[in-house]
């Protein structure tokens, strides 16, 4: 990386922190909605992509800060659990800093995403995954009490979480992505009771049905156990996969 690359990068960091001091203002009533907006854009992940691979102290010193700034704002300390932040933390502090104000920002954002762990619900680190356009399988995706606890949440916002998922098998490219997003939606047909007709009237039918012939086979698997939930029920689709 260049010298005025290096600068680029160093003051984006900057200007990305600089907004991580807003506060909430009932004279401002977008805050929330742009602080909803930004957690959902790709920000956090590209900051954790740079404070990995960063060697400079100036930059990895803006972004820890940011990260202090943003974890207790809007949907941020989810995202951060899901993006492994708590461990990439742990590892930054095993190594040798020179600044007093880096060091100190480590070991706080350490405890705060301790306690953020301890408070967050498997729902919110769910969501998060999936607003970010990465589901991943995690244990909770095949965990039926979690289906079972939560599939009205799925319900929220005008069924923002599944037209986000639909989304992704419009425009993923990664395997991963495209099989739990699949997969996903065929819970949410046998948890949900009116499944199969809300995902219909969302036009997840055409999206799955493209994803039958792909070339990864986790990704067919689930497309096809979607496409069967889809067109024969939970009960009958069941019995085919056996």
């Amino acid at each position: 990386m260049t010298n005025i690359e290096s600068l680029l990068l160093y003051e984006t960091c900057l200007c990305v922190w600089l907004l991580s001091y807003y506060k909430p203002d009932a004279r401002l009533q977008h805050y929330d909605v742009a602080v909803d907006y930004l957690a959902t854009t790709r920000v956090l992940p590209r900051l954790v992509e740079v404070v990995k691979g960063s060697t400079k102290e100036k930059v990895v010193r803006v972004i820890i800060l940011t990260f202090r700034n943003m974890l207790s704002k809007g949907s941020f300390g989810a995202q951060m659990v899901d993006l492994g932040l708590p461990q990439i933390v742990h590892s930054l502090k095993a190594q040798s800093w020179s600044d007093e104000d880096l060091l100190e920002a480590l070991n706080l954002l350490d405890e705060q995403l301790k306690d953020n762990i301890r408070s967050l619900s498997s729902f919110d680190i769910y969501k998060q995954q999936v607003l970010v356009g990465q589901p991943d399988w995690s244990p909770m995706h095949k965990d039926p009490g979690f289906w079972r606890d939560n599939i009205t949440k799925f319900e929220d916002n005008d069924f923002q979480i599944l037209r986000v998922l639909i989304t992704i098998l419009d425009t993923s490219n990664d395997p991963t992505a495209l099989a739990v997003a699949c997969y996903d939606l065929s819970q949410f047909i046998q948890y949900h009771q009116a499944g199969r007709i809300i995902l219909s009237n969302l036009k997840a039918k055409e999206r799955v049905m493209k994803l039958m012939n792909h070339e990864n086979a986790e990704v067919t698997k689930s497309a096809l156990l979607c496409a069967q939930r889809l067109f024969l029920g939970s009960k009958y689709a069941s019995i085919m996969q056996s």
